[in-house]
């Protein structure tokens, strides 16, 4: 299967990849802390978690993730999942892997599966609208920041 759980040892490839990321969109100054983002992925008490996609045949390779917490839904009386971060590195697209770990995090939940994709993503839009998701109308995002 091409989507696993990621374990402790992959840090150093879930942070490369939220880098890439991050330089995908634009955003080039993106340097995180491998030590203090173990500990929030594999520490006592995870506060998130990631679902890492390698190509077919290829289990050795990281071809993208889902960075992923939960949620929970009071008006559905039930968890779902947070997508925080979707990518899969441009080689690799086009295979399905996007998809992959999209129904993956389906599979975990009979709740919503939500995320926020940043406006003007044509590819983005079209992408999800093939696989039926939809986005929300009526709801503005806040943000309270320290």
């Amino acid at each position: 299967m091409p989507v696993r759980d990621a374990v402790s040892e992959d840090i150093e490839e879930i942070c490369t990849l939220i880098e890439e990321h991050a330089v995908y969109e634009d955003k080039h100054d993106l340097k995180l802390d491998r030590a203090q983002m173990s500990g929030h992925l594999f520490g006592p008490e995870p506060k998130a978690w990631v679902l890492i996609a390698t190509p077919p045949g290829r289990p050795d390779e990281v071809a993208g993730f889902a960075f992923c917490s939960w949620n929970f839904s009071t008006w559905e009386g039930r968890p779902g999942i947070w997508l925080d971060d979707l990518f899969v590195r441009p080689q690799h697209r086009r295979h399905g892997l996007g998809q992959e770990l999209l129904d993956a995090l389906r599979d975990r939940t009979t709740g919503r599966v939500e995320w926020d994709m940043q406006a003007g993503n044509e590819k983005g839009e079209a992408f999800y609208a093939q696989l039926g998701a939809e986005p929300v109308p009526g709801w503005i995002r806040y943000r309270w920041r320290r």
